[in-house]
């Protein structure tokens, strides 16, 4: 006898995929993406920029290394749910803290397994990311007709601005260093160069970056105006990653980088970050079909020719047509030529699409936080 689906997803266009649930129990509605990491998935559920997103994981073997609180890039999960092939297992790893199934039900996240997530991601792949409804009965009942209805009523994310339900909610500082055997997260000494870092929904990995860097970072809510960064008297400035429509919280992120940029101060951009900064400088951004996720994109930088292998998490992307004289392309998508990289041709000013903090993914672009603390060591230099 077959057991009894417990959870679905419904599409808006009304197909539907059965499956077992586990986590939280109820109903969520999102648009629905696929991510061909295979490893980090608790990293992905608590990358901010998943907001308003249920994820695919393409890799089966989800929930085999369980979850432990250092591998949180946000407090809680962001991604409203996940869709998994297989069932999660009992984990096994030496850091194991606890079980993925006790702590998206402890979240408040759905889950969803026993789907055949290549055909999933075919049609992803086929007809853009899909408004879907998910939902996790332990006893089966669906109201499928009230399932569809709710998927086809997402408004999906184009003109919505997500980075200011995920943005902190006040300034703090940051002193935190990247993960290093035997010991584990370090704190930053000393004097460094003192950072400003917009949270559009900032990855905690990225803000250890910056502190092993060299950085004495001071984080600020999205919203924050020129004249209250430039009240911090900033070497650099950093825009993060973040969810959502870069139009949408262009409305408020391109003046006050625009004053920013008034001052000869290094800035430096990732993913929503990088289209904030696009916008700012003239230029346009636009929905993909189905965006970039994963830890496996090749991306070519233009200037070396050299091939990094990078992670990324995108839905929207800088339309490289409609840069302005003075913004070089830096970096392209060797899968789909798409633009990953800018820099201004006079100034350390420049922005990345993918991430080169990694969490997961590989680390070929951290050089990257590296020309940034150059940046501001140099310019400190020549104001001496």
């Amino acid at each position: 006898m077959t057991a009894k689906p417990t959870a679905c997803l419904v599409l808006a266009d009304g197909t539907v995929f059965y499956g077992h649930g586990f986590g939280a129990t109820g109903q969520t509605t999102a648009e629905l993406c696929f991510n061909t990491a295979m490893t980090g998935y608790q990293e992905i559920m608590t990358d901010p920029s998943y907001a308003g997103q249920v994820v695919t994981f393409t890799f089966p073997h989800i929930g085999n290394t369980g979850v432990t609180d250092e591998d949180n890039e946000a407090t809680d999960p962001v991604a409203s749910g996940m869709v998994v092939k297989w069932d999660p297992t009992q984990p096994s790893n030496w850091r194991a803290a606890g079980e993925l199934t006790d702590w998206l039900a402890k979240t408040g996240r759905i889950g969803l397994g026993g789907i055949d997530t290549r055909r999933l991601t075919r049609a992803i792949r086929a007809q853009g990311a899909p408004h879907v409804a998910m939902a996790h009965d332990p006893e089966g009942n669906f109201d499928l007709e009230a399932l569809v209805l709710a998927a086809r009523g997402f408004a999906g994310l184009e003109g919505l601005d997500l980075a200011k339900e995920v943005t902190c909610a006040q300034s703090y500082t940051w002193d935190e260093q990247r993960w290093a055997w035997p010991d584990g997260f370090t704190k930053r000494e000393g004097a460094g160069h003192k950072v400003v870092a917009i949270d559009y929904g900032a990855k905690r990995n990225i803000l250890r970056c910056l502190a092993s860097a060299g950085c004495d970072v001071t984080v600020l809510p999205a919203t924050a105006t020129a004249e209250e960064v430039l009240a911090h008297n900033p070497d650099g400035v950093f825009l993060s990653n973040g969810p959502g429509d870069p139009a949408a919280t262009g409305e408020y992120a391109v003046p006050m980088i625009k004053g920013v940029l008034e001052k000869d101060i290094p800035v430096f951009g990732i993913c929503l970050g990088h289209q904030m900064l696009a916008l700012a400088l003239g230029a346009r951004t636009i929905k993909m079909n189905h965006g970039h996720h994963g830890a496996n994109h090749p991306v070519k930088d233009l200037d070396t020719g050299k091939v990094e292998i990078t992670s990324m998490n995108h839905g929207f992307t800088v339309d490289s047509q409609t840069l302005p004289d003075g913004v070089l392309e830096t970096h392209i998508s060797l899968f789909d030529g798409s633009n990953c990289g800018i820099r201004l041709a006079d100034r350390p000013v420049f922005s990345v699409q993918y991430h080169p903090e990694a969490s997961p993914g590989p680390q070929d672009s951290y050089y990257l936080f590296e020309r940034f603390a150059a940046a501001m060591a140099e310019k400190a230099n020549v104001s001496a």
